[in-house]
């Protein structure tokens, strides 16, 4: 789009959108994120007008975006989605709204955030997300000089800006690597202790792992995680924040295939979230799945195979069951594990892990 973005190897980006001269971003690059929509909502305000191509991502069931397009048209903007690219465009500019979501969608709260800080007057988005990085991209606007409020509620109000300015901000960690690493010790019988990690973003997993038998110390910035023996089944409902993430359900279903006892697991927020049950079968799990409920009858342990990742977080599953099986586990298809954790091999190498990553020709 014309931006400059540097990485440097302390783990800083430094953006610089000064060369960004276009509201049109309909490239291949759009088709093969989900977040891409987010576009539509900061092009909106910077330029009054948007035109992206549909986004992309894991297939995990409907994902609509219905809630999108209500916030943004109730905010002034006329919306149409033809031939796979959504054309927005607020001829009148944007002005503030009262906007109820018919559903809760941490997208959706985003995009109507993005697009309303520079909306005239104000807007109030009623049943929104709560999730932490909710109130992490508030916190961030709001150092750029937005003014919202609420966030991490369930109603945001956001009053109207005539501009931003720069900033220099540190992202919270990342809440569903901070669980996968969780549920990784437990299911290996580890004992690991992970910093730079915020425990209350992490409590639905925390009580879910105590409840199977594993120890969870908490501290102000870290969180340790440790177990010593067989895990105990538990049932899990996928709900959103404060609930149990649905990014975490398919890494604990692998925890739960070897543990005692019939776990049953209900997924309420994607309808086709249980892909990995079919490669845990191939590793011996003794799983089956009607509709949006998954029953897992615990087994004393998995073997290694050639599995395939079908998403992003099944690919996660699998790593933690490739590290959980007697022999060699293969996972193919790992572009969707590098799309939510990066150089993740490295890292389950540096706390003991036997993993590498290998060519196809290798």
């Amino acid at each position: 789009m014309g931006a400059k973005v540097n990485f440097s190897v302390d783990g800083r980006m430094v953006i610089d959108p000064n060369g960004v001269d276009t509201h049109e971003v309909v490239d291949d690059l759009v088709t093969r994120m989900r977040a891409s929509y987010y576009l539509l909502g900061v092009l909106l305000t910077k330029y009054g007008k948007a035109k992206v191509s549909l986004p992309g991502g894991c297939v995990i069931g409907q994902r609509p975006i219905d809630l999108h397009i209500k916030g943004l048209e109730s905010l002034g903007a006329k919306v149409d989605v033809k031939y796979g690219i959504i054309t927005a465009e607020a001829p009148n500019g944007l002005h503030g709204s009262e906007i109820y979501l018919d559903v809760v969608s941490v997208g959706a709260t985003v995009n109507i955030m993005l697009a309303a800080i520079k909306a005239e007057g104000n807007t109030t988005i009623v049943n929104a997300a709560k999730e932490p990085h909710i109130v992490d991209l508030a916190n961030f606007l709001n150092m750029m000089g937005a003014k919202i409020k609420g966030a991490g509620t369930d109603t945001i109000r956001i009053k109207g800006v005539k501009s931003l300015s720069s900033c220099s901000y540190t992202v919270i960690p990342d809440q569903i690597e901070t669980g996968t690493l969780m549920i990784a010790t437990a299911a290996t019988r580890g004992d690991l202790l992970i910093k730079n990690a915020i425990a209350p973003h992490m409590e639905a997993l925390s009580a879910k792992l105590i409840e199977t038998g594993a120890y969870v110390e908490a501290g102000d910035d870290y969180i340790r995680v440790s177990a010593d023996k067989r895990l105990k089944k538990a049932n899990i409902k996928t709900l959103p924040y404060p609930g149990f993430p649905t990014d975490l359900q398919q890494p604990m279903t692998t925890l739960l295939s070897t543990a005692m006892g019939t776990s049953t697991i209900v997924e309420n927020i994607y309808e086709d979230r249980f892909k990995h049950a079919y490669e845990l079968r191939r590793m011996g799990a003794n799983i089956t799945t009607e509709g949006r409920v998954m029953v897992v009858e615990g087994v004393e342990s998995l073997y290694g195979t050639n599995v395939t990742a079908t998403d992003l977080r099944a690919g996660a599953a699998l790593i933690i069951a490739g590290l959980m099986a007697d022999g060699v586990t293969t996972i193919s298809n790992v572009k969707y594990i590098d799309r939510g954790y990066n150089c993740y091999e490295k890292k389950l190498s540096t706390i003991g892990a036997d993993i590498k990553r290998i060519s196809v020709d290798e």
